[in-house]
């Protein structure tokens, strides 16, 4: 049995220099701290906004979870990743402590839509590390809808979305300035973060400006540090609201993310020997949007909104892979990977128009337009030595190359789609019923791309190299459709049932239609002819909400057809000989292709229990089984069967104290390549204080110890 041990202390301070600011500042705590020893309500009138308009957790039939700032701030977590790993029927996963993601349900990355602050955080499967590249200390919550929502969101959400929502500032009838500052330390990993933001505004207009910064060493293990596992990051953040008239609100952001010196322990993206690092990724974004509310007595509001969001990553990888092949004049030729370069920059802008319409009291529709399109760059520089021996193992001859590298030729996805989605309650409110549907075109495009661009020999530059031809330029368009039913009953004020039933599609990623890597005796390749995968999913649903019992559980399956997996087969290339002159030759391949037919069920639940005083008692479970049908194997990247059970007592004015058991099956239904995992238990401590008034000045601490058993 291997244990490990850390400690986690976060503590922040908020000054504030106005007594509207401080009252403004207590009514905002107060809403983060919803919890079910709340006398004021539960966990179902929280407001969520990732289903286009807001509305109460209680009033909708999609199964969702919501994670809030001071959530996450008293775990002691280190990614949000980490934050979302503890709900059920969420799972994370990734490339390393801060490389992360997550799994919903059995779906991840390509599968999943990630947003910020309603914007698409938009990699596919290029970076695995969507949750990464947002501060989560700006965070203000994290909503994750499970199951498909490809009628509101289109391509990609298929197992569902994660909607990052970050602080705001507001707006006031009197002016204010408020100012906070906040630290953490970590003993695991030694990380140290501190943060600080400032927000002044007044009637008709607010400023907030943050900013973080965040560094860690090498994690400690069971079996030591886990190597090339630190990791670097910056942040800034500046929003803007303006209320120009009354009922109209301008809103304006712009992001700066910044992480350095990331490393990669490991993972499918780098296996084996090889050492990895991202040097630099960037991510910086810009949005605007414009609403106009009560247009009229049936036009509730109309929205228009534009972003634009540029991704960067740069890695260096050592390969630490020496070959040596022996020539027929009994010579060897050896071969080192000395350095590889690889580098990749998204650029992704969309805009969409909404409308939301009161049609009468009981009947709310909403309808709109939005596009977003994706273009990616990539590029790679690969440092060779080859060395030449003789019989004696005496170098005679050393070449040190330069292989400069398109990875995926220049490439855009291109997306525009309209949706509409009507809400209808019955029987005096106590049914709901929300029907929506949605039309996407989709278009592909692409330049001809080859193998190698140029090979620098001893600083001799060869422009025009024997190459092949890995794809050529071309486009590929299709259109798709999806759609989804709601239905939520009232059995009694307090317990709800519901009914999803949601027709979804994904078309392929960039990645997916022109990957190309070499290998050496064959090579995995994308398919650019490549269809859209289309689902079909149901999930049946029982929640329950009050003052004491805080109650969810949902059972689902998911269907997927022409699901993309990688097939044996032939590559067959124009090989070119210098400048001119071509000859067809093959390779063996992994291919893309459209063959697979995928099954996912399970079931979730969560509950919170006040059973005596102010003495919680709360837990979580799920289970995924996850098979593909045309080929009767399992699935990959589904998680083990999960579950956890705490208790948490709260004191007013003092603080709260928890106590968590956690754990995990050992995973052995795995798909081919993979490996087994081994199942975990693991232990939780966090304590947390209330806010702790000196004058104008407040102080709050969290405080955690994890240990962690693995069986």
């Amino acid at each position: 049995m291997n244990k490990t041990f850390y400690f986690a202390a976060l503590c922040a301070a908020s000054i504030t220099l106005s007594s509207y600011g401080q009252e403004q500042e207590k009514q905002e705590l107060k809403r983060d701290r919803v919890s079910i020893t709340d006398t004021t309500f539960s966990m179902g009138e929280v407001i969520v906004s990732s289903l286009r308009i807001d509305r109460q957790v209680k009033n909708l039939p999609a199964p969702l979870a919501v994670v809030r700032s001071f959530d996450y701030q008293k775990q002691s977590s280190l990614t949000l990743s980490n934050v979302l790993d503890k709900e059920s029927g969420i799972s994370m996963g990734g490339d390393g402590v801060w490389s992360t993601n997550i799994n919903i349900r059995g779906l991840s990355e390509n599968r999943l839509v990630t947003l910020l602050d309603g914007n698409r955080v938009e990699t596919a499967n290029d970076l695995t590390a969507s949750m990464s590249m947002v501060d989560m200390y700006d965070v203000e919550r994290v909503e994750v809808i499970k199951g498909a929502q490809s009628s509101l969101y289109g391509s990609g959400a298929m197992g569902g979305i994660v909607n990052i929502i970050t602080k705001d500032g507001y707006f006031s009838d009197k002016p204010y300035l408020t100012g906070n500052a906040g630290t953490g330390f970590a003993s695991a990993n030694k990380l140290f973060s501190g943060h600080a933001d400032i927000n002044t505004g007044s009637e008709k207009w607010y400023l907030r400006l943050s900013g973080t910064y965040s560094g860690a060493d090498d994690i400690r293990t069971p079996e030591g540090e886990m190597p090339n596992s630190q990791y670097t990051y910056n942040n800034l953040t500046g929003k803007i609201g303006i209320r120009p008239f009354d009922g109209h609100i301008f809103k304006f952001q712009v992001q700066r993310y910044q992480a350095n010196d990331v490393g990669i322990p490991g993972g499918d993206a780098f296996p084996g020997p090889a050492e990895a690092t991202y040097t630099g990724i960037g991510r910086d974004l810009i949005s605007a949007s414009y609403e106009i509310k009560d247009l009229s007595t049936s036009l509730g509001s109309l929205k228009f909104g534009y972003f634009t969001q540029y991704i960067d990553r740069f890695v260096s990888m050592i390969p630490n892979t020496v070959t040596e092949t022996l020539l027929p004049n009994g010579n060897t030729q050896r071969t080192t990977p000395d350095l590889f370069t690889p580098a990749g920059k998204h650029l992704t802008n969309g805009g969409q128009i909404q409308s939301t319409w009161n049609l009468s009291g009981r009947n709310t529709l909403i309808a709109g337009v939005d596009l977003w399109s994706r273009k990616l760059t990539t590029e790679r520089i690969k440092y060779i030595t080859v060395q030449v021996l003789n019989p004696s193992g005496d170098v005679i001859k050393t070449n040190n190359i330069i292989r400069g590298e398109t990875p995926t030729p220049e490439s855009s996805f291109s997306s525009a789609g309209l949706f509409v989605e009507n809400e209808t309650r019955f029987y005096d409110d106590k049914m709901t019923l929300i029907v929506g549907g949605r039309l996407d075109g989709v278009l592909i495009k692409n330049k001809d791309n080859y193998d190698v661009d140029y090979i620098t020999i001893n600083d001799v530059v060869n422009n025009f190299p024997d190459r092949r031809l890995t794809f050529a330029e071309g486009s590929e368009n299709s259109i798709s459709w999806s759609a989804n039913a709601g239905l939520l009953y009232n059995l009694t004020q307090n317990t709800d049932l519901s009914l999803n039933v949601a027709r979804s599609f994904r078309a392929p990623s960039l990645e997916e239609r022109y990957k190309y890597i070499d290998l050496g005796n064959f090579v995995r390749l994308g398919d650019p002819a490549l269809d859209p995968e289309s689902g079909l999913s149901l999930d049946l649903g029982i929640r329950k909400w009050n003052r004491d019992l805080n109650f969810q559980a949902g059972v689902f399956i998911n269907h997927i057809t022409n699901m993309i997996v990688e097939t044996p087969g032939e590559f067959i290339y124009k090989a070119f000989t210098g400048t001119s002159g071509f000859t067809l030759d093959t390779l063996p391949a992994l291919i893309n292709s459209n063959v697979s037919k995928a099954l996912l069920y399970g079931v979730d639940y969560k509950f919170e229990y006040n059973f005596y005083g102010n003495f919680v008692l709360y837990g979580s479970g799920s289970f995924v089984r996850g098979k593909d049908n045309g080929e009767g194997e399992n699935l990959p990247l589904i998680p083990p069967l999960r579950g956890r059970l705490g208790i948490r007592y709260s004191y007013n004015k003092i603080g709260s104290a928890e106590l968590t058991a956690s754990g995990a099956a050992k995973q052995t239904k795995i798909a081919a390549g993979e490996k087994e995992t081994d199942g975990y238990v693991r232990l939780d401590m966090a304590i947390s204080s209330e806010k702790i008034r000196i004058g104008k000045t407040g102080l709050q601490i969290f405080a955690g110890i994890d240990r962690k058993s693995v069986v």
